[in-house]
């Protein structure tokens, strides 16, 4: 499969780190070029957006954009991975009639904006070479820098009593870099409990939502019985339409191919911000708007073939 460029939505199953999802994509396209746009954790399932051939280059800026998570939070217990799959290290008994939806709301609120939070040891994060999770498997636990994330929603769905636990099922919004296995032990000791996150759902990854993902498993049956499985890529186009996009004129579409910068006539954009340069419905780049002596103009970060 030859020229294949576009972003491939996959629902990603349980059981599979995001790496293995890329190199299952990298056979059944025939391409090395294959990127993903934020890792998931092996337990965790749901919408893994994956670059294919010059998408790749969209890596940087889709990453960037904030996700949505299905969670379930298990009061009761906190464990060593801070999720279901590690041992239990603390348990105390939950008091049900405590856990009201009017207290688990208040607390929500209270969470919202930006935070601190410092990453768990079994993560990906690398210190000094090694990735954290490497270092715990080894029984080593270092100290780690706390990082800014955001929250921009928390919504309740579901308060559950089971024994002497109780689980609660909410979605979050949040900023790339957000741990939900941390959060879910932040918000248990902010009501007095340990806790841990029992499951984790990514419902959407910047644009690209639940509805619009498809099982990796259906991919590659498809691709078994020699059906054309590129119509499941979107275009890089569409992928990035959620920047801003100027129409480039003709006599500057050559310079634009060649990198040059060129001028905005028209354009309000924010200073820094990215826009999308196009001429008719052809992707030329991704481009920096910049601020010179006469008004805006668009500066190359990306410069994309024409068979783009």
């Amino acid at each position: 499969m030859s020229n294949v460029n576009g972003v491939l939505v996959i629902d990603k199953p349980a059981g599979m780190t995001s790496h293995d999802c890329v190199a299952r994509i990298r056979r059944l396209y025939g391409t090395k070029k294959v990127g993903h746009t934020g890792t998931l954790d092996p337990d965790v399932t749901g919408v893994l957006p994956i670059c294919v051939g010059h998408a790749t280059r969209l890596v940087e800026y889709l990453q960037e954009l904030p996700k949505r998570y299905d969670v379930v939070m298990r009061l009761g217990s906190t464990t060593t991975t801070e999720d279901a799959s590690g041992e239990v290290v603390e348990q105390a008994g939950v008091d049900a009639a405590s856990i009201t939806t009017e207290r688990i709301q208040a607390l929500f609120e209270s969470f919202l904006g930006e935070m601190e939070q410092i990453p768990p040891m079994f993560s990906a994060v690398k210190v000094n070479g090694k990735r954290l999770y490497d270092l715990a498997r080894e029984g080593t636990v270092i100290e780690r820098q706390a990082r800014k994330v955001t929250l921009y929603e928390l919504t309740l769905h579901k308060i559950s009593v089971d024994g002497d636990t109780v689980d609660v099922a909410f979605t979050c919004t949040c900023s790339k870099g957000t741990y939900m296995r941390t959060l879910c032990v932040d918000l248990g000791r902010a009501l007095g409990y340990p806790a841990h996150m029992k499951l984790l759902r990514r419902i959407k990854s910047g644009p690209f939502q639940e509805q619009e993902a498809i099982p990796l498993q259906q991919i590659e049956e498809q691709a078994a019985n020699g059906e054309d499985i590129s119509r499941h890529l979107v275009s890089i186009p569409q992928a990035i339409s959620f920047l801003p996009s100027f129409q480039v004129k003709p006599e500057r579409i050559k310079a634009v191919r060649n990198g040059l910068a060129t001028a905005l006539p028209g354009v309000t954009a924010e200073e820094g911000s990215l826009i999308c340069l196009f001429a008719g419905e052809e992707l030329l780049g991704i481009h920096r708007v910049c601020r010179g002596d006469k008004g805006l103009f668009a500066k190359p970060e990306k410069v994309f073939p024409a068979e783009v």
